[in-house]
């Protein structure tokens, strides 16, 4: 899968990404410092799914309409590197098939799929 990984979701998410042979690029390496705009076209532009911790694209998504191939919103309570691969590895062999073109949010405990595009 293609992934754009943004920077509060941090470094160790993007190396895991890579280890388990998806094609990942990471805001902090491309384009550091881009404003949330910046980072959901790019991931658009490039036909990726973005992971972030930031719950502000949910605004640019549902209010602001701004087209996206996918996002998967990660709000935890364990912020930690190790915690976030776990969730993520658990998203990806469950809905690995519905994650595309779809607004997720993820918690330890949950995931909500909204907003085929």
């Amino acid at each position: 899968m293609r992934f754009l990984v943004d920077e509060c979701t941090g470094p160790t998410v993007t190396k895991w990404l890579r280890q388990q042979n998806h094609d990942v690029i990471s805001v902090f390496d491309e384009i550091k410092g881009a404003d949330d705009k910046e980072v959901i076209h790019k991931a658009n532009e490039q036909n990726r799914i973005l992971i972030t911790n930031d719950k502000d694209f949910g605004e640019l998504v549902f209010r602001e309409k701004k087209p996206h191939k996918g996002v998967i919103l990660l709000r935890l309570e364990d912020e930690r590197a190790a915690n976030k691969i776990a969730v993520l590895k658990d998203l990806l062999e469950k809905y690995e098939n519905s994650l595309s073109g779809h607004f997720i949010v993820v918690t330890e405990t949950t995931v909500r799929i909204t907003g085929k595009t």
